[in-house]
């Protein structure tokens, strides 16, 4: 490091002091001194040509100094350059892919339904009745979703699968980074013999497309579904999508209830900011009537992590005039794109429709437990299904 700051004086160096510095510069960093020279050209400026020597040298000052002093550093980073890390790498490349895919197959201009859910249960609530008909000939709908849920019957969920991929569903597999998969189901091949639910007469022309994204992690959930929301662009065209309705469902901590109970939010509350993001959503507790579910509606909290709540911070929010319900990682985000992306972009209609519902992971009011306390086994089977099923019919009945 000295050798680097005695090759950074206040004027310009000369080449064989340049040399000298960059081979310094490249050993400490590990890379070659080609790489090296590249970044020290693209970060010179007129005024600064040795910028980038002085940033190495004094990063390795302040690690010094905080080793040396325990002074320690906070780091951050400005929205436009988290909006450049994660937004135009992954999620820009995620949304582009699936697009292409709609389009490959006509299926960008129909009517799409956007669902946020995990990657079985708008399958199997399609499916797996007509799938399963010889296995569970008099089985309720909720038992053959429970034996779907059992760890040794992967041979029934591999033919649910497979009757599902002959009968319009595509599954498309990450390939972006994302760790987000697919599954698109073309509703235009679905009969009376294969799919459990009838089309009202809204679509006898147009079919829907069901669009079901995997889970995606806290601020994920707004870097992919913005992303896919905006147009898309081919040969200097921009063809906008039929965005009909965004519907999320999953797993939160509840601030009353227990395990298994549901939440319907009607406002997402960011933890550490003032932002909050009202909503009319079209999913409320009297679609979950009388199914011995205990069902609460109010605002939701978007947690920062699952490790960060403690009691206190989560009491305050339940008993204030928040009246927060429960906890959750991806609302206020994905929220945020869909306001953007139809109040303000218009790049899908103003008036799409969103859908939010959760099941109770645990009361961590009760428990001491957060967000990550681990599956529920057939408990969740419940409320999954239940939630899965209400968005379903309201898509094709309303």
């Amino acid at each position: 490091m000295d050798k680097i700051r005695r090759c950074t004086p206040k004027d310009e160096l000369e080449q064989s002091e340049k040399e000298i510095a960059l081979i310094h510069t490249a050993n400490i960093l590990g890379r070659s001194f080609e790489e090296v020279l590249d970044v020290y050209g693209k970060l010179g400026t007129e005024t600064n040509p040795e910028r980038f020597l002085r940033i190495i040298y004094w990063l390795g000052k302040l690690a010094l100094e905080e080793e040396l002093t325990g002074e320690k550093r906070s780091i951050t980073f400005s929205s436009l350059l988290r909006e450049r890390l994660g937004h135009h790498i992954h999620g820009e490349r995620w949304a582009t892919h699936i697009k292409s895919i709609l389009e490959e197959h006509s299926l960008l201009g129909r009517p799409i339904h956007i669902i946020s859910a995990n990657m079985h249960s708008v399958m199997n609530s399609f499916f797996a009745t007509k799938a399963l008909n010889e296995e569970f000939p008099n089985a309720s709908k909720l038992e053959i979703f429970e034996a779907l849920s059992t760890p040794g019957n992967e041979a029934l969920r591999i033919k649910v699968r497979a009757f599902a991929e002959a009968n319009g569903m595509m599954s498309v597999d990450d390939s972006s980074g994302t760790n987000i998969d697919v599954q698109i189901f073309d509703t235009s091949s679905f009969n009376d013999n294969v799919c459990c639910y009838n089309f009202s007469d809204t679509y006898k022309e147009e079919k829907p497309v069901i669009f079901v994204m995997d889970y995606a992690f806290g601020e994920q959930a707004y870097e992919t579904i913005d992303e896919f929301l905006k147009p898309y662009e081919k040969e200097e065209t921009e063809v906008f999508l039929n965005v009909v309705s965004v519907s999320i469902m999953g797993k939160a901590g509840i601030l009353e209830g227990g395990k298994g109970d549901l939440m319907i939010p009607s406002a997402h509350i960011f933890e550490g900011t003032a932002d909050n993001y009202p909503f009319k959503n079209e999913l409320c507790a009297a679609d979950f009537g009388n199914q011995g579910l205990k069902v609460f509606e109010g605002a939701m909290v978007t947690v920062l992590g699952t490790s960060l709540q403690n009691r206190d911070i989560l009491k305050f929010f339940h008993e204030s005039t928040w009246n927060v319900i429960g906890l959750e990682m991806e609302g206020v985000h994905y929220q945020k794109a869909i306001q953007s992306a139809s109040k303000i972009r218009k790049s899908i209609r103003e008036d799409v429709k969103v859908r939010y519902a959760y099941y109770a992971s645990d009361n961590p009011l009760e428990t001491g437990s957060t967000l990550a306390s681990g599956g529920l086994g057939t408990t969740g089977v419940k409320p999954t299904y239940l939630i899965t099923d209400c968005i379903l019919k309201q898509i094709f009945y309303s």
